[in-house]
């Protein structure tokens, strides 16, 4: 597929209520269309609201989070997000988590241009060591292999898929900047 026209934008704990509605169609879609990242099919958007105005903007408020998101045509696509307050002993390192593309906008480059630039960020901020999970086999692995993630193991059984039918191994990946 062709790469989308895009930009991608450091979202602030304020912007976030200003995007809920695109924030909650990307979530709900993308997990109604099998995305494993931490919500049961049929989320809603009760739910959704609640993860993106409590869980979220206060981690982004207390600047331990940040918030990258993905514009196309000036409408919310895309997300992603660099945790950053890490304890004491990992100051050196961060975590990726969330990276959500909302199943319209998927393999066009969107994904990459998130990931590019929450790893820009972490380096800006010193950190030299980045972590993440995914659910192994996901086609997400494929893309943080694209952008030099490494494999450091697996875990069975480590989540239900959203359908609640069967349970799914994850597969934590780094990447030194």
């Amino acid at each position: 597929m062709t790469q989308l026209p895009h930009r991608i934008t450091d979202i602030t704990a304020a912007e976030i209520e200003h995007h809920i509605d695109d924030l909650c169609r990307v979530l709900m879609d993308s997990v109604a269309d099998g995305a494993a990242i931490s919500f049961m099919a049929q989320v809603t958007k009760t739910e959704a609201e609640r993860f993106w105005l409590h869980d979220v903007r206060s981690a982004v408020e207390t600047g331990s989070r940040r918030l990258f998101a993905a514009f196309v045509g000036g409408r919310l696509i895309g997300t992603v997000q660099l945790v950053i307050g890490m304890p004491p002993n990992q100051l050196h390192r961060a975590e990726i988590s969330k990276m959500i593309v909302h199943p319209d906008g998927r393999r066009r480059g969107l994904g990459t241009a998130l990931m590019n630039t929450a790893l820009g960020a972490a380096k800006q901020t010193g950190k030299t060591l980045v972590t993440l999970d995914t659910r192994t086999g996901d086609v997400s692995e494929a893309l943080y292999r694209g952008i030099g993630f490494q494999a450091a193991g697996q875990i069975p059984d480590f989540a239900y898929n959203p359908d609640g039918t069967r349970r799914h191994a994850t597969t934590y990946m780094y990447r030194y900047l």
